[in-house]
């Protein structure tokens, strides 16, 4: 593993010598710091995104592994970016701390630009830039979209202050690549411009430029514009009685303080929004000049309320654009408010620390992300992938619900919906079912290029989770554990002779 140094060196934190440069350098240092420590407990859908990276920058094939193509990275710019790192440095992993690095000064400077455009102090930035690196929800997110995402919604507020249109569409196209949904969060910006349909087309445009090569060429060559993953996530509903909704509370049974210190900018950030709401109607000149930050926190809160109408598992990144809106809109009004300043900034300040405390508290390295539902390390899982490789030989193998650090790790092909196009067919067709006659011809339009023909991959091996004895014709078996499933087994087994799983 490189170290924190290494990351820093590469994005070019020498030695400073302005005060101006000082600060984005040591956000860059602190960034890859933190990259570091959290390298070993990356969550294992952060390793979808790396190996999809690897297979891109190693074999020119976009897939989460080598044989067989597939379209479930729900971000394609963040695969692109880890992947042309990869290509340079021949390293996914680090290639990720590079991109968490410069996602993180990035954003750095867009709060700055924002800061000094509404009139807030200097140290505006800096404070929101370090809530944003200790929030526990949002350092478990580590090695996903969510950096490149906050970057993305920081230039897009400086292009609402400044009235910029074409660099409006051009950060609302960026973020429509990072993430769809945060489109939400970008449709709350634009209209709370004032004049908004002044350079209606500019925006449109410039957003088509940078959205419409990639749309357009994963429509024809991976077969749906859209990712799979709209259909896998959205299929799977609840985890029994939870979902997005009440998410959190699953969360705090097993996480308390880490759920709580993560979800504090939320509730705290709400009820600021509603004394600002009230203030801006009154005619406040200060408060309506922090309109961008005001818009931005509601857009989070609607993305927050869209993942709840839909009703779709409370994975906990779901939660980092909400969390990291409100983060931001938090501080800004701790720095907008002179009379109460000093207090609010000690009360952030104390929350930062509280977090960072928290997340040391188990001792270093960590084996686990402050929150996650994975049912093993990262760790455990790369070293039964590099064995998984070897055992297989050649043949293929189903997994037992987790693939993302066994198919970087095995080099094998291993398989499931996120890996095997020919599975997502009938999540296709169940989709069409749930869905209206609006819904199911985007369906149809969306998958128009996709041969649905093609029939799931028949595994030999199937990996097996249980706690109980080994099943019937175990080949091999692993000890694994998490907080959130505890200690069992995974077991390497011969799949059913009819290749029908579950």
């Amino acid at each position: 593993m490189r170290s924190a140094a290494a990351i820093a060196e590469t994005v070019g934190t020498r030695p400073v010598v302005t005060a101006r440069s000082l600060l984005p350098a040591g956000v860059a240092a602190v960034s890859a710091a933190l990259f570091t420590l959290a390298q070993p407990h990356l969550i294992d859908d952060a390793y979808i995104t790396l190996s999809y990276a690897k297979n891109l920058a190693f074999h020119g094939h976009w897939g989460l592994i080598e044989h067989g193509t597939a379209n479930t990275a729900t971000s394609p710019l963040n695969v692109l970016a880890v992947a042309a790192l990869t290509f340079v440095f021949r390293d996914a992993v680090f290639a990720a701390g590079v991109l968490f690095v410069l996602a993180q000064v990035a954003t750095y400077f867009g709060l700055r630009r924002i800061g000094e455009h509404t009139g807030l102090p200097r140290w505006f930035a800096p404070l929101a830039t370090m809530l944003l690196l200790a929030n526990p929800l949002l350092v478990s997110s580590i090695g996903l979209e969510l950096p490149l995402g906050i970057a993305g919604l920081s230039w897009l507020m400086v292009a609402f202050a400044e009235r910029r249109p074409v660099a409006f569409g051009l950060a609302a196209g960026f973020l429509a690549l990072v993430r769809l949904d945060l489109l939400v969060v970008v449709a709350v910006l634009f209209f709370a411009r004032r004049k908004f349909w002044e350079g209606i087309w500019q925006t449109f445009f410039s957003a088509l430029a940078v959205t419409l090569p990639w749309f357009l060429f994963s429509w024809l060559s991976l077969g749906s514009a859209v990712p799979d993953t709209l259909i896998i996530k959205t299929l799977q509903r609840s985890w029994g009685p939870w979902s997005v909704t009440n998410g959190p509370l699953v969360y705090f049974r097993h996480f308390p303080l880490s759920t709580t210190l993560s979800f504090l900018p939320l509730l705290a950030g709400g009820a600021v929004g509603l004394l600002w709401t009230v203030v801006a109607l009154r005619g406040s000149k200060p408060a309506r000049r922090l309109l961008p930050f005001a818009a931005l926190a509601f857009g989070g809160a609607l993305h927050y309320l869209v993942y709840s109408l839909l009703e779709v598992p409370p994975y906990h990144w779901y939660y980092g654009p909400s969390i990291a809106c409100a983060t931001i809109f938090l501080a800004a009004m701790v720095a907008a408010v002179p009379r109460h300043r000093m207090p609010a900034a000690i009360g952030v300040v104390v929350m930062a620390a509280a977090s960072v405390a928290v997340y040391l508290s188990p001792g270093l390295p960590r084996d686990f992300a402050p929150i996650t539902s994975n049912h093993a390390t990262s760790e455990q899982y790369r070293a039964i992938g590099a064995e998984l490789g070897r055992i297989a030989n050649g043949r293929v193998v189903h997994s037992a619900g987790e693939i993302g650090a066994l198919a970087y790790s095995c080099d094998c092909t291993i398989v499931d919906l996120f890996s095997d196009r020919g599975a997502v067919g009938p999540e296709i067709n169940e989709s069409k079912n749930r869905s209206g006659p609006l819904g199911r011809a985007l369906i149809d339009a969306n998958f128009r290029f996709l041969d649905q023909s093609v029939p799931p991959t028949t595994p030999d091996l199937l990996l097996v989770e249980s706690t109980d004895n080994p099943p019937a014709g175990t080949i091999a078996g692993w000890k694994i554990s998490s907080p959130w499933t505890g200690e069992q087994h995974l077991y390497l087994t011969t799949a059913p002779e009819d290749g029908v799983i579950g």
